[in-house]
């Protein structure tokens, strides 16, 4: 059964940076394309990132590209969110997941981005 763990999350002003870790265990995560969301108070979950088992090559969000980075480590079997120039409209749980045939939910991880 596949378990997902997302960490890294907390509180930062405008302007800060935060890295976030998706930990999977229970599957090879090489084989799949895995992305990032985040569910803002009040909103539906959105995607924000994603990054391909094939090549490696990556999709952001137009909120967030040129600001968030993601990267893949198929050892340690974790995906990586790298939060620089944060904004108070990033403040969200942030989830990680394959982009179709969801697996269950992780927990998620808080951000919050605030003066």
């Amino acid at each position: 059964q596949v378990q997902l763990v997302e960490s890294g999350g907390g509180s930062v002003q405008p302007g800060g940076s935060l890295r976030l870790s998706c930990t999977f265990s229970g599957i090879p995560l090489q084989y799949y394309t895995i992305g990032w969301f985040r569910q803002a108070p009040g909103k539906e979950r959105e995607g924000v990132s994603c990054i391909s088992s094939a090549d490696g090559s990556t999709y952001y969000a137009d909120s967030v590209k040129g600001r968030f980075t993601i990267s893949r480590d198929n050892v340690q079997n974790t995906v990586y969110l790298q939060m620089d120039s944060l904004k108070p409209e990033d403040t969200a749980v942030y989830y990680c997941n394959k982009v179709s045939n969801l697996w269950p939910w992780g927990q998620g991880t808080q951000v919050t981005v605030s003066s």
